[in-house]
């Protein structure tokens, strides 16, 4: 048995580096720690892979904004009708908006209304770029049209959007490690994505778990209490009644005696905007301890990556 502290890790390196199959890739691992087959040209594989199998809230974890433009405003009137809860865009001008979302949103918009005009000019334009995420999309339904243009955005344009552009368009991807008490909470939040280590494929008696499982240090006990000492006997305990269960279970039979406390890995990819009303909430005296605790390690590091977005709300809970 193993106690260790929450932590995170914030991944914007792939975003900057314009690695989006590859942050794909790394989130889709989590979910089976499997991060040691990560190679240089493992990502495409992977994604065929996932994209084969169903598996479509992997490709999720990205976010793609393009520059979209048509002669005809009635072209963004269409779009606006069908767009999904997972797509932002911003307004320009009568003729011209900026759009986001998932790759996921892209490819259900595709098979769906291939018939709209501003659809296929995206399809058309995400094709070139990531060929592996659409080119198994039926292209022969798609309505190609002059007056419509889509272009990808650099993450450099990205981040010299205007503010009002760039919260609802940025995004922030995080590796998290907490208990699954404070996952359970999480994935409420809408809109984000989320992918989380899965007890149902992990066999924590492997040697590459260490044959152990891992709990995260509750923050409600002091270490040397008695409050404590009841806690670690009974994950002790609960410990050695998984291990026996995998002697003759599987992995998904066995975790039925997992408790929230065992440690999780979850990657959590939202907008700036809503990272905003997440930390709003969580970190707020009245939001769950557990809960509280990890977002207040986190928020100090959102607030240096972007000050203006993320400092009032410091500033709100008076931790400047």
């Amino acid at each position: 048995m193993k106690i260790i502290p929450p932590g995170f890790e914030i991944l914007d390196h792939y975003f900057k580096e314009g690695r989006v199959l590859e942050q794909i890739e790394r989130c889709g691992r989590v979910c089976y720690k499997s991060e040691d087959k990560i190679t240089p040209e493992s990502a495409v594989p992977f994604i065929k892979g996932i994209i084969k199998r169903g598996h479509e809230s992997v490709i999720e974890m990205a976010n793609l904004v393009l520059d979209v433009s048509s002669e005809r405003p009635e072209d963004f009137c269409d779009f606006f009708s069908v767009i999904p809860r997972f797509c932002q865009a911003s307004r320009i001008s009568d003729t011209q908006q900026v759009i986001s979302g998932n790759p996921r949103s892209f490819r259900d918009l595709a098979r769906r209304f291939p018939d709209l005009a501003i659809v296929s000019a995206i399809k058309k334009e995400l094709t070139k770029h990531y060929p592996v995420i659409y080119q198994d999309i039926d292209s022969d339904r798609l309505v190609a049209s002059d007056r419509v243009k889509a272009r990808l955005l650099s993450p450099e344009e990205i981040d010299h959007l205007d503010s009002e552009f760039l919260i609802k368009h940025r995004t922030i991807l995080v590796h998290i490690t907490v208990n699954r008490a404070v996952t359970h909470e999480l994935v409420r939040h809408r809109v984000a994505s989320y992918l989380q280590e899965s007890q149902r494929y992990c066999r924590y008696g492997e040697k590459r778990f260490g044959g152990e499982v891992v709990f995260i240090k509750p923050c409600f006990f002091q270490e040397g209490t008695e409050e404590f000492g009841t806690w670690q006997r009974a994950m002790e305990e609960t410990e050695r009644l998984y291990l026996k269960l995998l002697e003759t279970s599987s992995p998904q039979a066995a975790r039925t005696v997992l408790p929230n406390s065992c440690k999780t890995e979850i990657m959590v990819h939202a907008t700036l905007e809503e990272w905003q009303h997440i930390f709003r909430l969580r970190a707020s005296p009245a939001a769950d301890p557990s809960m509280r605790e990890i977002m207040l390690l986190m928020l100090p590091e959102f607030a240096r990556l972007f000050p203006g977005v993320f400092s009032p709300i410091m500033a709100s809970l008076n931790l400047q």
